[in-house]
């Protein structure tokens, strides 16, 4: 990296666009031993999991799951022989530090929650409330681990709105416009691109019945 060659960033310039959690995240996606390239698209990617993790939380708040106390929650994994994720955490861990690895079985964990939670009717019997309990504290120590989770979802959301600059919408609107057109002739490969641009613009695109709209990706 050089400054003469504009691709120089310091940690300073890098938390004026991302959360510190992304970035942290970003960090442990590759083996310490394993090079690492920055990039606006995988930054974004890594995000993107980040979301999910704290978009999954706010789930189990909105449907009334307990918190256990805090002085819990943030403890050492001094139980985790006892539970096979957090045991395979630890092994993963303890395997040179692999954080790219931990990682993946922290997705995995958010993703079997969301499963869970889509199969289940509201309310939530007591049965499935306390299955969900123990496993966002599961979640919550493994997160913990790797420095991440330290924030509220809500306050989260709001932490990483500040972070991004908000694209034009009518710049969006046009590109939404040409994408449409692009779909139209069945130019995927151009469609696809804007989308791409738009994603690393922080912008989602929902297609449905009456047509396509848009979001912040947060």
């Amino acid at each position: 990296m050089s400054k003469s060659l504009g691709n120089f960033l310091t940690i300073r310039d890098a938390l004026k666009s991302y959360h510190p959690e992304v970035l942290r995240l970003f960090l442990l996606s590759r083996h310490y031993r394993s090079p690492l390239d920055f990039s606006k698209k995988t930054v974004l990617d890594i995000q993107s999991g980040l979301v999910r993790i704290y978009r999954t939380l706010q789930r189990l708040k909105d449907v009334g799951v307990p918190m256990k106390k805090e002085n819990e929650s943030w403890g050492f994994l001094s139980g985790a022989q006892s539970e096979p994720f957090l045991q395979h955490f630890v092994d993963m861990m303890d395997d040179d530090l692999n954080t790219a690895g931990a990682m993946g079985l922290v997705f995995e964990k958010v993703r079997e929650m969301n499963k869970d939670l889509d199969s289940e009717k509201i309310p939530l019997n007591d049965k499935t409330l306390t299955r969900l309990e123990n496993d966002r504290h599961q979640l919550v120590l493994a997160a913990r681990v790797l420095g991440i989770l330290h924030e509220q979802p809500e306050v989260f959301f709001s932490q990483l709105a500040g972070t991004q600059k908000e694209p034009d919408p009518s710049e969006i609107e046009k590109m939404i416009e040409d994408r449409n057109t692009a779909r139209a002739s069945k130019d995927w490969e151009k469609a696809d691109e804007i989308r791409e641009r738009l994603r690393e613009l922080g912008v989602v695109l929902e297609d449905g019945p009456q047509g396509t709209t848009w979001r912040l990706d947060v």
